[in-house]
């Protein structure tokens, strides 16, 4: 018997188009990345991608960018973390008019598919203005980029970028960087619109009308 295909079928190919986009951001955090796609009950599809990868067993510094999306009809039960490009390759291949997605079948686990940030219990603790959390992105940007040496080797630039996107930003409340830059590379700062903080035991996560960044 072969296996069922999966399918998502956003109800309008602007959709498909927006999902695209929200790839194409990840990828310029983590190139080689994947995605995570749940469909928790009827007509709702959850997307998360990891846009600075965590260390140690419980991931810590892991920054998730989450957006939960509203489709016409899924196959009940999809829970299936799949690579960039995998999907990226069948995006590519719809001509702007379907609104149907075929999951791919081959999916990865990387260490941050385990990850599972509450959906309930959150203590909103403050908002951001979107000019402040664009500067804090840019100023952790700018410092990555002058703090690598020439040849630099990746355990170095990785040790780099986990105290400058760890490091808490100087707003009120303050932030981990990561969740600044997560929001700024996923396009989910809008100026004009404040920015919500909230924490629930070790994770933070920072809002907006686009989507979510969390971090533990």
């Amino acid at each position: 018997m072969s296996a069922v295909t999966e399918q998502i079928d956003f109800g309008d190919p602007s959709g498909l188009s927006d999902l695209a986009t929200f790839i194409s951001r990840a990828r310029v955090a983590l190139p080689d990345g994947a995605i995570r796609l749940q469909v928790p009950g009827r007509g709702l599809l959850v997307v998360t991608v990891a846009v600075l990868e965590g260390s140690g067993v419980l991931g810590d510094g892991t920054v998730l960018g989450l957006r939960a999306v509203e489709v016409r009809a899924a196959t009940p039960g999809i829970d299936a973390t799949v690579a960039f490009a995998s999907i990226t390759d069948r995006l590519a291949r719809h001509h702007g008019t379907e609104t149907t997605l075929s999951v791919p079948p081959t999916t990865v686990s990387p260490p941050w598919a385990g990850l599972t940030p509450p959906r309930e219990g959150w203590e909103r603790v403050g908002a951001l203005e979107a000019a402040d959390v664009t500067r804090a992105a840019e100023r952790g940007i700018a410092d990555v980029a002058e703090g690598t040496p020439d040849g630099a080797g990746g355990a170095v630039v990785a040790a780099l970028r986990r105290r400058v996107w760890g490091a808490m930003t100087r707003t009120v409340p303050p932030i981990a960087a990561g969740l600044a830059f997560g929001a700024h590379v996923l396009g989910f700062v809008r100026e004009g619109e404040p920015t919500a903080v909230a924490t629930c035991g070790r994770w933070t996560r920072l809002s907006t009308s686009r989507g979510h960044v969390l971090v533990r």
